[in-house]
């Protein structure tokens, strides 16, 4: 049984971090994991939760290059779109894939979209090009379920403001772009999820983090029903 794949994401301050955390406390404390690990007696842990870029020992790396960088050393487009790529292309071989084909469930706090949306329309980059670097660094892997949580712009980067207030923390390289160039990548979620109704589902993240979760768990639940449905009859 090939395992499924299920994405975050979204623009800055979206929630989306935060909703991929609720879903995996609500796939524990629901007792469905522990289902899921009675068929899989040979996988320790049946949930796989991580991120890009940053969920490889180098991706950690790659992540601090790409976001966290000096100001001053200003990384082209190009340069960003590849550093993406090798971070995906290692996230993929060495983590995504052999959980996958082991029968686990992965939650993924961003994927090719967030490449297509970022880089492709906010950045202006060629989109067919895009397409070719996500295709070489995923090997043909594309997510079974990506939830897009769609927010404001300017609503979700004053979220963003507040958090890091909060946090002591400061914006990081992609969350310090114009608002014209998140307004883009807004537009490019949008046009993703219109072309890909049946992969990725829209959900309104202006809602209280308490309903966007309950809507989050109802999608979930259906769906986990129609891959797993030896683990939901247990």
């Amino acid at each position: 049984m090939k395992g499924k794949l299920i994405v975050f994401e979204g623009g800055e301050g979206s929630g989306k971090t935060t909703q991929l955390q609720r879903s995996r406390q609500w796939l524990e404390s629901s007792g469905w994991l522990a289902r899921l690990q009675q068929t899989l007696p040979t996988l320790a842990k049946p949930l796989l939760v991580t991120r890009e870029p940053g969920g490889t020992a180098l991706g950690i790396k790659l992540r601090q290059l790409l976001l966290n960088s000096d100001p001053e050393d200003v990384i082209q487009s190009r340069t960003e779109l590849l550093l993406f790529a090798a971070d995906r292309a290692q996230h993929v071989a060495t983590r995504l894939q052999p959980h996958l084909e082991a029968g686990g469930l992965i939650l993924c706090d961003r994927f090719t979209d967030s490449t297509v949306a970022y880089q492709g329309y906010g950045r202006g980059l060629s989109l067919a090009l895009i397409d070719q670097l996500n295709q070489i660094a995923t090997d043909g892997l594309t997510s079974d379920l990506t939830l897009w949580l769609d927010l404001d712009v300017e609503m979700g980067l004053e979220r963003s403001r507040q958090r890091l207030q909060q946090s002591g923390g400061g914006l990081d390289r992609i969350e310090r772009g114009e608002i014209a160039f998140h307004q883009r990548v807004q537009q490019g979620f949008r046009a993703l999820s219109q072309a890909a109704p049946e992969r990725i589902v829209t959900i309104d993240a202006s809602q209280p983090e308490a309903m966007v979760a309950d809507k989050i768990q109802r999608i979930l639940e259906e769906k986990l029903w129609q891959w797993y449905p030896q683990v939901s009859m247990l």
